[in-house]
């Protein structure tokens, strides 16, 4: 249950920052040592961030930094991969028609690609449905399902939706369809009937790595048949820069084979980009030579996810299979025209559901639950994001459809799942499905005051009152005079960054400012300041993205001659060619306070 929430005493108030600092800890700090001694004296910073990742030895550390394609798992570990696999190959040999049945996500619509181009590349007669969000809604639907009778299919391929399909997948069994069923989200008590159902979720796979994204499950199978039609593995390879738009997108966690498929993709990226990638890419402003996962997630994902919000996802799969250079840059100029408008309707509906928000916070609630007939039910999810990260509670937005059923999305913290608490609450609810911090919903409106309330209840009983202020977890202690060209290099051989292996934060303490902090950008929303050692090192320009309002903590730091501490990471700052060290503030305080 939750602990008592009392409001702070004036004086707690006028010191609290507005995040929780956590050094985050290590059961053996005597590892950190010892793998920086066997790792040719590892700066102990860096040592105890690999540690915190797992890595304890020399081998392990060899396998984070330079682990390859060939220790991907094997897919046939994966519960019914063989059956899968000998599915399609049976489609392969016999040339029968087969749909490939996506989401309208960028995980669904890459993975829809990645699967097109496979059976295509093999003589099969594929083609592909993504459900319209405003007609068909999410996953598996009967409709789709007559779409592959229409076009007289012998088997659907299901990517990224279809775990929780039970009625659909009988539907599709009565039609006299096979169904492969390739998902990642969280499977229920009773699995769908169908040929084979792939998810290192399902709890009796055995799959080592439970972290793929939808795409990254298509891959494996992509693996697995190679495999029975007696064909090279590299084969695969060409799909991976598809797999690794999926995962940086599908916000999985970047350990383990994800690391693996994450960091070739981007290679495959650089050296040889789709057409697909490469005119979205140019619209982007993104240099595919040098692109990153945070690329991904900000400028060609949201690019992607725009067709699926706004109108027909199909635009987005049709511009990754492309192999027309003028196609694909027609189709990259009609998603750039979504994704503008896609902004617009972002921007209205995050500033009226955070109005409504702060509204409902007054009560102090342990989640929000937000609801408007008008909202465009293609945004309100990245607005449920948003909702969730400014005011640190697990949000649902809701929307009213066509139907007059409420729909939408929800998400959540560190340390709640969402999809739990819903599943506490589904007596009220139409469907829902999702993952720990990622869920979508429906239910009758009616039912809405109830599921505040009861949400409530649930997250009360898994939530402590600490995990509703936001962390700051926190790698190592860092003095800047240990920053150097080698630190800097290794630092950067951690990427590709992202869930589970964030980029490295440290604690940086005793540090002056030097000169005239300012607050700086539209509406003065930014900190930038320079620091340096009290005792002396090179001073470093540090930049604090949405830390303008700590504008006067730095100024306090002049005039009183109080050094601050600084939970910052380490990075690259390219600005008119030139390139120089940056330190990124993600806080900042007083050092006595």
């Amino acid at each position: 249950m939750t602990k008592d929430r009392q409001a702070p005493s004036h004086m707690e108030a006028a010191t609290q920052t507005r995040y929780r600092w956590t050094l985050r800890p290590i059961e053996d700090e005597a590892l950190v040592g010892s793998l920086g001694a066997e790792l040719n004296d590892l700066p102990e910073p860096l040592a105890r961030a690999l540690v915190l990742r797992g890595i304890r030895t020399f081998d392990e550390a060899e396998q984070f930094f330079r682990g390859g394609l060939d220790e991907l798992h094997d897919p046939f570990l994966m519960k019914d991969m063989d059956r899968a696999a000998e599915r399609l190959v049976q489609a392969v040999e016999t040339g029968e028609r087969v749909l490939v049945y996506g989401d309208y996500d960028v995980d669904g619509t890459t993975s829809t690609a990645l699967m097109v181009l496979f059976l295509k590349a093999h003589g099969v007669d594929a083609t592909f449905f993504i459900p319209n969000r405003f007609v068909h809604g999410y996953g598996l639907s009967e409709a789709g399902i007559d779409v592959a009778v229409e076009r007289d299919a012998g088997l659907i391929v299901a990517l990224d939706c279809g775990i929780t399909a039970i009625e659909e997948a009988a539907y599709a069994k009565a039609k006299g369809l096979d169904l492969i069923i390739c998902d990642h989200h969280t499977a229920g008590d009773t699995l769908p009937d169908a040929t084979a159902v792939l998810d290192p979720k399902r709890p009796d796979c055995a799959y080592p790595f439970k972290g793929l994204s939808g795409c990254g499950v298509g891959f494996k199978l992509v693996q697995a048949t190679l495999q029975k039609l007696g064909l090279p593995v590299q084969d695969a390879w060409p799909y991976l820069d598809l797999v690794a738009v999926s995962t940086a997108s599908d916000i999985v966690p970047l350990c383990d084979e994800n690391r693996i498929l994450m960091r070739e993709g981007l290679a495959q990226m650089c050296k040889a980009p789709r057409l697909g990638l490469v005119a979205l890419a140019e619209r982007a402003a993104v240099d595919l030579d040098a692109c990153t996962s945070s690329k991904i997630v900000f400028n060609l994902g949201p690019r992607i996810n725009a067709a699926g919000r706004l109108a027909d996802a199909s635009l987005a799969v049709n511009l990754l299979i492309s192999d027309d250079p003028a196609e694909a840059g027609r189709l990259a100029d009609e998603i750039e025209v979504l994704n503008m408008k896609r902004r617009d309707l972002d921007m209205l509906t995050r500033d009226h559901a955070m109005a409504m928000a702060e509204e409902f916070m007054a009560a102090d609630p342990l989640a929000l639950v937000l609801h408007h007939a008008d909202w465009h039910a293609g945004v309100i999810g990245i607005t449920a994001s948003r909702v969730a990260e400014h005011f640190h509670r697990p949000a649902v937005l809701l929307t009213t459809d066509s139907t007059g059923e409420a729909k939408g999305s929800a998400r959540s913290i560190k340390g709640v799942s969402i999809y739990d608490a819903l599943a506490a609450c589904s007596d009220l609810l139409t469907r829902f499905g999702g993952h720990d911090f990622a869920a979508g919903l429906a239910l009758p409106i009616e039912n809405i005051p109830l599921l505040r309330d009861r949400l409530q209840s649930a997250i009360a009983e898994v939530v402590d009152v600490d995990m509703l202020t936001p962390e700051i977890e926190l790698d190592a202690h860092l003095n800047l005079s240990a920053i150097d060209d080698r630190f800097c290099r290794i630092l950067n051989q951690f990427s590709p960054f992202g869930p589970d292996n964030p980029r490295p934060t440290f604690l940086g303490r005793d540090l002056k400012v030097l000169g005239q902090p300012a607050a700086v950008g539209p509406d003065k929303r930014h900190l930038k300041l320079r620091v340096a050692q009290q005792n002396g090192s090179p001073s470093y320009s540090v930049i604090g993205f949405g830390l303008g309002d700590q504008l006067d903590t730095a100024l306090q730091s002049v005039r009183r001659g109080v050094p601050i501490e600084l939970a910052f990471t380490v990075e690259e700052n390219t600005w008119n060619g030139r390139t120089s060290l940056q330190l990124k503030a993600k806080d900042i305080r007083l050092e006595d306070t």
